[in-house]
């Protein structure tokens, strides 16, 4: 299983920007999708993710209405597209699978294949 996960890059405060993360060796109807990220200093957060086998996501209460999860099984991905972007979103971005996930998963520990991450950076 490879994750590898892209599109990170320099904003300013307001702005947005799409990542990606192409899976090889799984496939998506099986696998809930999720994003986390890492600022520096600070733990790995939650920060959103789509069921196995529905279009349910589950955002945490910090990205809600702001950030949307969503995927391509036909091309393998998964996105994050990232609107009215903050300074508080600056961080490495990663995504996590894990097969048959559900609504509950929401930590680092409940995913077991991981991407490489990609930097985000929000200017104000």
């Amino acid at each position: 299983v490879q994750l590898q996960a892209s599109g990170g890059g320099s904003v300013q405060t307001g702005g947005s920007l799409r990542l990606s993360c192409v899976v090889s060796g799984l496939s998506l109807s099986d696998y809930a999708m999720s994003w986390f990220r890492q600022a520096p200093g600070k733990e790995r957060e939650f920060v959103t993710a789509i069921e196995y086998n529905s279009d349910s996501t589950w955002p945490a209460d910090s990205v809600r209405g702001r950030f949307f999860i969503s995927r391509d099984s036909a091309k393998n991905t998964v996105y994050l597209r990232m609107n009215s972007l903050k300074p508080e979103d600056t961080a490495v971005y990663y995504c996590a699978a894990n097969k048959f996930g559900s609504v509950s998963m929401i930590g680092p520990t409940d995913y077991e294949s991981w991407g490489q991450g990609t930097l985000v950076t929000v200017s104000s």
